[in-house]
């Protein structure tokens, strides 16, 4: 009998080898995704369409109960959102060339340039008019806009088309730069550049490989003009950072926040395990180590699940240079995860791992700092990007908050709540304090949590600053 092939990409299935049960249909997670968002990518977005629903929105909204009212405002509100996006996307792309987010992108100046600044046998971006294969066509979603008929839309149909595509892309500009704030300013610069190069899309590849060019484009011009590479945290004066060796300083670093995943990568259970593991915090600090190339190549092979060849037409290159870089990239990126992981597997935040945040956060309220040193591992790493401050070893790191956290001593900062939120895949807590004299609690530290083996205590805590609570969920004050 013919061996199954997957669906999908059309390779031979691996053999189960007398193993019972349900096979697998796919052959990887990435084939899983993809065939995911074919069936579930919404209907055609258009601009008209937005406003009927709001309109309807609004009708049916009612007074009581309460409830109902603060479940059709929040539609409501998500759909005003949308429309105000395509709105600046459409506002943007009509006041070109003078909108631009960046300067005239680095890659038009040529192969020299580009060659001298990237090691032999690493990848080079492609064109933005480069074309895909009838695959990738075959994976737009169904009722939209044709991309052949993409030169012909206007500024406002053309936002409407984008808007359809925001969150993927923008979820992939934060892979290659690990940064929420520069992922959303590179989702903007991406449909402007994609308005530009409108007349020279042909339609041989679906819009999203098409935009997904245009933005891996975008984050590499990024990534050279900062040109920026991740440091050792050095010693603050005066302060016991403990024993352990100074841990990568990563200033860019971001959360992300889960509710804004698109929908594929959030709700698909066969899936989830891939969106985690390429969107957990420590894989993308280790990403940060790469070089943009490496870098690109990676994101596009691993976390996108192209192939070889498609990675290698995407970026304008040989399949031979995409796996010469993706063998230098992946054991470099090994080099940089923790001690206690030899893969990159991840799992879902377990019953045990949420009762720990919740004992956490209720130590945290009530200053118990018997109990928070309790849930913490002895060799536990704090580290507040983009500032300076850092510690490694739960002794150091107590001796650090001890102080803010007495009311009896002159540094008490004063009484805190705490918030649970969900960020690159993990628990979250968004932390408020009462400053001493005042009435309000207010947005003080985000803190992603990472834990050890087994979940019974808190092995890592990456602290952000308060802005960012917004993009949470969180108020910023209480």
């Amino acid at each position: 009998m013919a061996a199954e092939v997957c669906p999908v990409c059309g390779e031979p299935l691996a053999e189960r080898a007398g193993r019972t049960g349900r096979g697998s249909v796919y052959c990887s997670a990435a084939c899983r995704q993809k065939a995911y968002r074919e069936r579930h990518q919404p209907g055609a977005l258009t601009v008209q369409g937005l406003i009927d629903e709001i309109g309807r929105r609004a009708g049916q909204l009612t007074p009581q109960p309460p409830a109902a009212l603060y479940t059709g405002v929040t539609e409501l509100a998500t759909a005003i959102a949308q429309l105000k996006r395509v709105a600046r996307t459409a506002r943007d792309t009509a006041a070109e060339p003078s909108g631009s987010v960046t300067p005239a992108p680095v890659t038009e100046l040529g192969p020299a340039r580009d060659a001298a600044a990237e090691p032999s046998g690493s990848v080079t971006p492609a064109p933005v008019t480069e074309h895909g294969s009838a695959r990738d066509t075959a994976a737009e979603p169904s009722g939209s806009v044709t991309p052949a008929s993409v030169t012909e839309l206007d500024e406002t149909d053309f936002a409407a088309l984008t808007e359809q595509y925001r969150r993927e892309i923008q979820v992939h500009c934060y892979r290659m730069t690990g940064s929420y704030d520069e992922a959303e300013d590179l989702v903007q610069e991406t449909f402007l550049r994609a308005w530009r190069a409108r007349d020279g899309f042909q339609g041989r590849a679906s819009a999203r490989t098409w935009l997904y060019r245009i933005a891996t484009n975008a984050c590499l011009d990024l990534l050279r003009r900062t040109a920026r590479r991740p440091q050792r945290y050095e010693p603050v004066p005066g302060m016991h950072h403990g024993d352990g060796e100074p841990p990568a300083r990563i200033t860019w670093l971001q959360p992300y926040p889960d509710d804004e995943l698109p929908v594929a990568e959030r709700e698909l259970p066969e899936s989830a395990g891939e969106s985690r593991e390429t969107l957990e915090l420590v894989l993308l600090a280790a990403i940060q180590h790469l070089p943009a190339r490496q870098r690109a190549a990676l994101v596009l092979r691993d976390a996108l699940g192209l192939t070889a060849a498609e990675t290698a037409e995407a970026l304008e290159t040989s399949v031979a240079s995409v796996n010469s870089a993706l063998q230098r990239a992946r054991p470099a990126l090994r080099e940089h995860l923790p001690g206690d992981r030899a893969d990159w597997r991840a799992t879902e935040p377990t019953r045990q791992q949420q009762a720990v945040l919740e004992r956490y956060m209720a130590a945290v309220e009530r200053l118990d700092l018997d109990t928070m040193t309790a849930l913490l591992t002895e060799d536990v790493v704090l580290t507040m990007p983009p500032n300076p401050f850092w510690f490694t070893g739960r002794d150091a790191l107590v001796d650090f908050v001890r102080v803010s956290l007495d009311p009896a001593s002159p540094a008490f900062l004063g009484h805190w709540r705490s918030l649970p939120a969900r960020a690159n895949g993990q628990l979250a807590v968004g932390n408020y304090v009462r400053r001493p004299g005042t009435s309000v609690f207010r947005a003080q530290v985000l803190d992603v949590l990472r834990f050890e083996e087994g979940g019974e205590r808190i092995a890592e805590i990456t602290s952000f600053e308060p802005h960012l609570f917004p993009a949470f969920g969180l108020p910023l004050k209480l």
